[in-house]
């Protein structure tokens, strides 16, 4: 105890040294001059990227994330300043283009929390109304299995394509009451949320990713981006083999890395798996006679439907654009909170019409939802901090530098390096669409036309969402969390090893591609994908026979310990007492009065449970 709180104090020292240092040079440099452009000393240097590495080491390390974010954001922010403290604060707080208060107060980031907030009132008006407990019972007579409750959860996931953010908060909100009824752990729920999201909004036409994209594309190239961008889907490797990893995974029943042993304690009963439980206080469900299935399902449709109209209308389809040109022109934070608003609206009505809810209670939903979702907005708010403090140092522009230097040396592997260094800055920035405007009008200067260009764009998409996908401080990443209401750091380090496996085969696949363009043989670049999704599926199938067999092999040692345990017990027993009073000496002895031993699907040893009573001389 004396040496915890000796360590505690010289920490503390430390940090009043550094302090003290840091409140010298602020003395002695003063405040810096207004005059020209104020540039960092590590501007575009490698150590531009201290703040990200700062916050995700530290995420993973202590599990908190919420320390970990401003432990980065104060390393970027004293970056910047030099040292100086008065600046570092007003950087960190106001700098225009990275400050907390500036992300704040922009209209795009304020309308993604208002909607956070709006989907929390949704959620807790369904549960509080009985629908979610509805719907899940409706779903329990459907969906038999545990593969049948996570190919819903994918099915709907793909099915609500056209915006990410929309996709994460609705898949959770409609099928958590379906998983856990299954016992489908929290981390896998938020796991095939964010794998059904970015990576399937990449691939779609019809989406804001696709009109992300087609911006990038500078105008002044004379090339069409929504050409370019529907050429690029066959050879987005990560974003194909991510769904093809789900399925398999799904079908197979097999897991790995820290995502198994949170299945495992699903099966348990523990959802969790480790105390960090954010949104435990609206996990009741809430069981109405006169509920219906109808009172979850109505509300969700109107959601869905109402925000894809609002999209459209604020990309200008009933003034005359057309359908794809309004979606790329849409502002989905707009539009969302326009749908969030009528899907409020109509609930009220529906609700009060239903007579499912009083007027108090659906007033009382309001705080509840908006309490619920405080978790998601701190990450958010720090997230977008953090980035904004990054991007100041000149993180993109050290990094753009890089590849600029590699690429004409490297054209025949330089889908390859696109993909590892869009993914780097994407994990590190926690923004794929930043990766696209850096990366795309780099990769077309390279590739100015042809089959390349495609190619090493489509690489560049795989890359950027395969480091989204991952990063703890992705808004994607932290949506998924928010929908599958899990512990944020828990949904991080349980999808890691699987968004590493894909992205392993995609670097093969993308190695392939450069030797056929090598040889130039590139018009069988199409050979690649194919190639990749076998591999995979080997070896997902491979782990999937090496934990059936171990599963085999441990089932057989606990029953033979189980058999040697009761031959052992019960031979011992007195005759003439009964089975479950045997005693053991004079005194007292210990009886098995129950031995339970569970195998999942799979094979694989879940639980042995002994369940012992103590009896006394006088029993």
């Amino acid at each position: 105890m004396k040496m915890k709180v000796k360590r505690k104090q010289a920490v503390m020292l430390g940090l009043i040294a550094v302090f003290a240092v840091l409140l010298a040079i602020t003395m002695l440099t003063g405040k810096p001059s207004a005059d020209g452009e104020y540039t960092s000393t590590v501007y575009a240097t490698v150590l531009s990227l201290l703040p990200p590495v700062i916050a995700i080491g530290l995420a993973l390390f202590t599990k908190e994330v919420y320390t970990s974010l401003l432990a980065g954001i104060l390393a970027g922010a004293l970056l910047y300043a030099n040292g100086n403290l008065e600046l570092m604060l007003n950087t960190m707080l106001f700098n225009e283009d990275g400050g907390m208060v500036s992300k704040l107060s922009d209209s795009g980031n304020v309308g993604i929390l208002v909607f956070l907030v709006m989907l929390g009132i949704l959620v807790s008006l369904l549960n509080k109304a009985g629908g979610s407990a509805a719907f899940g019972k409706w779903a329990s007579k459907h969906i038999k299995t545990r593969i049948g409750a996570q190919i819903s959860v994918m099915i709907l996931g793909v099915l609500i394509f056209v915006d990410d953010y929309f996709n994460c908060l609705t898949v959770g909100s409609v099928m958590r009451p379906v998983t856990d009824r299954h016992k489908v752990s929290r981390a896998k729920l938020s796991y095939i949320i964010d794998a059904t999201a970015a990576p399937v909004c990449i691939i779609a036409p019809i989406s804001s990713w696709a009109a992300a994209v087609t911006s990038s594309v500078p105008a002044d190239s004379g090339i069409n981006g929504f050409a370019v961008f529907i050429q690029t889907i066959p050879y987005n490797l990560y974003a194909i083999l991510t769904l093809v990893m789900l399925l398999t995974i799904t079908v197979l029943r097999v897991d790995f890395g820290p995502m198994k042993r949170h299945e495992m304690n699903a099966i348990a009963g523990d959802l969790f798996t480790t105390p960090g439980r954010p949104y435990e206080d609206n996990e009741e469900e809430i069981i109405k006679e006169n509920s219906h299935v109808l009172d979850l399902v109505l509300p969700v449709v109107v959601l869905i439907a109402s925000c894809i109209v609002a999209m459209i209308y604020t990309g200008g389809f009933f003034t005359g654009a057309s359908f794809v040109e309004a979606f790329a022109n849409s502002s989905a934070s707009v539009g969302l909170v326009l749908g969030g608003s009528v899907t409020l609206a109509f609930t009220f009505v529906y609700y009060m019409m239903r007579d499912v809810l009083s007027f108090r209670e659906f007033t009382e939903c309001i705080p509840d939802g908006f309490k619920s979702m405080i978790a998601p907005i701190m990450i958010l708010t720090l997230a977008w901090t953090l980035s904004g403090v990054t991007n100041l140092l000149g993180a993109k522009v050290f990094v753009a530098n890089m590849v600029q230097h590699f690429a004409q040396g490297l054209q025949g592997f330089l889908p390859m390096v696109i993909f590892l260094v869009a993914a780097f800055l994407a994990f590190a920035t926690g923004t794929s669409w930043g990766t696209f405007s850096i990366l795309i009008p780099i990769v077309i200067g390279v590739f100015p036309s042809g089959q390349m260009m495609a190619i090493s764009i489509a690489s560049c998409l795989a890359g950027a969402v395969c480091g989204d996908h991952c990063s703890p401080i992705s808004d994607t990443t932290i949506m998924a969390s928010a929908g599958g209401h899990c512990e944020h750091v828990n949904h991080v380090a349980t999808q890691l090893p699987y968004v590493g496996l894909v992205a392993a085969v995609c670097m093969i696949g993308y190695f392939i591609i450069g030797v056929l363009q090598a040889v130039g043989l590139t018009q069988f670049s199409l050979l690649a994908l194919p190639a990749c999704i076998v591999l995979l599926v080997a070896i997902l199938f491979c782990d999937s026979c090496k934990d059936r067999r171990k599963g085999r092999n441990l089932k057989q040692s606990l029953q033979a310990v189980r058999k040697f345990l009761f031959s052992r017990i019960w031979r011992r027993g007195k005759p003439g007492i009964p089975r479950d009073r045997r005693r053991y000496g004079s005194c007292s002895g210990v009886c098995f009065t129950s031995h339970k031993l569970e195998v999942n699907k799979s094979g694989l040893f879940h639980s042995l449970r002994s369940k012992c009573s103590i009896f006394s001389s006088g029993s």
